[in-house]
């Protein structure tokens, strides 16, 4: 059984820094990242795989630009225990310049490992219940 985590409440911190992505605020969203911190979503068939924060936050810039009326939904955020939490998410959003006026609506899991309080890695992935397993391995194999 994993240990509790040492640094308070990392579900909250990542549920802080989502929102402050959500509103915009990319100055605060990214004052949770380590400098050299890493976003992989490949799995989730974004294709994304990053490295730093500079990278990390254009990359996220440029996802919420692609939206009108963007919205993220915090459904599940819990903390794993031994520097690893766990977050599922619905975000949606009308496309920019799209013709069809259509939104779109996506499901996704994201992995965070920690170390002094700080996010060191995210793994987004659309299959949750794998996601949720492997992060839990994950705390597991930390502690």
């Amino acid at each position: 059984m994993p240990e509790e985590s040492t640094t308070p409440d990392l579900a909250n911190r990542w549920r802080a820094s989502a929102d402050a992505h959500a509103r915009g605020d990319f100055d605060a969203m990214i004052s949770f990242f380590a400098p050299d911190a890493v976003w992989d979503s490949s799995s989730a068939g974004l294709g994304a795989y990053l490295e730093g924060v500079t990278a990390i936050r254009s990359f996220l810039e440029e996802w919420i630009a692609s939206f009108e009326d963007y919205e993220y939904n915090q459904e599940e955020s819990r903390d794993l225990g031994n520097g690893v939490s766990f977050a599922v998410a619905t975000f949606s959003g009308r496309p920019a310049r799209s013709s069809r006026g259509g939104r779109m609506q996506e499901r996704r899991s994201y992995t965070v490992t920690w170390t002094d309080g700080m996010i060191e890695r995210v793994v987004g992935r659309a299959d949750i219940d794998e996601a949720r397993a492997d992060g839990q391995r994950l705390a597991e194999e930390r502690g």
